[in-house]
């Protein structure tokens, strides 16, 4: 219920309406992945299963339950009041940019989690030299209960197109980190944004992130931490700025 994505909840949705009776092997690679996305929604772990087939399949074993499936996707589809575009990436991956994903899901959409082995990354960046892409987990109303002085970093919208973030406060220019955001574009490493209002919702569930998409280096500053500006391909969400702009207010 974190999520809010048309592409995700339209798989589940067609999975649903033939009862989760699927062939992994017929799948394309961002079918698995959202495969993998649900299982791990579904059950949390490995639950048990020998394969990923075997544990979507046995979603499908009580028709009820299927039936309630498809007609919470139906309400979710129905609710969604924004577009969502595709991503070009040089690899394959299921995320849109503006849907709302929770953290599990990003690990799963990025190979850090698998069938066989679920990513405990907890950072608020995760960083894959497989892919040369590092992702940003960025929450932008951050409060002293549940972050420390150490992490309540300034990250926060400029404009619909520019952001202000900021990096670990071990990281300066001259570390390896730290070049690897300025010199990013030269070693074609990719950027991603995934931003939250807040920690919880106000039924007190954790929140998911909103993909921003792909961000390119448009200015930094300081040191330990960097403060960065990330200019984006695309225009950020409205909800966004009005975050941002709630915060600058307080």
């Amino acid at each position: 219920m974190a999520c809010n994505s048309i592409s995700y909840f339209k798989f589940i949705q067609n999975l649903a309406k033939k009862n989760f009776d699927i062939t992994i092997l017929a799948m394309s690679e961002e079918e698995r992945q959202m495969c993998l996305m649900l299982h791990y929604d579904v059950w949390q772990d490995k639950g048990g299963f020998e394969t990923l087939e075997k544990s979507i399949k046995s979603i499908g074993l009580n028709p009820t339950i299927n039936q309630e499936i498809e007609e919470v996707m139906s309400l979710l589809i129905n609710r969604i009041d924004f577009i969502e575009t595709a991503i070009t990436l040089p690899y394959n991956q299921p995320m849109k940019v503006h849907s709302r994903y929770t953290r599990e899901q990003i690990l799963v959409a990025f190979g850090f989690s698998t069938f066989d082995k679920k990513s405990n990354i907890r950072e608020g960046v995760a960083s894959s030299q497989e892919k040369n892409t590092e992702l940003l987990f960025i929450t932008l109303n951050k409060s002293e209960k549940d972050f420390s002085p150490t992490t309540l970093y300034e990250d926060f919208a400029i404009s619909d197109t520019l952001f202000h973030w900021q990096s670990q406060n071990n990281v300066s220019p001259e570390s390896i980190r730290g070049k690897s955001y300025i010199n990013h574009e030269e070693e074609h490493k990719r950027i991603l944004l995934f931003v939250r209002e807040k920690n919880t919702d106000e039924y007190g569930k954790t929140m998911g992130s909103v993909f921003l998409g792909e961000a390119k280096l448009a200015e930094y500053y300081g040191s330990k931490p960097i403060s960065i500006k990330w200019e984006l391909k695309d225009s950020m969400p409205p909800f966004i700025w009005k975050e941002s702009a709630k915060m600058a207010v307080g």
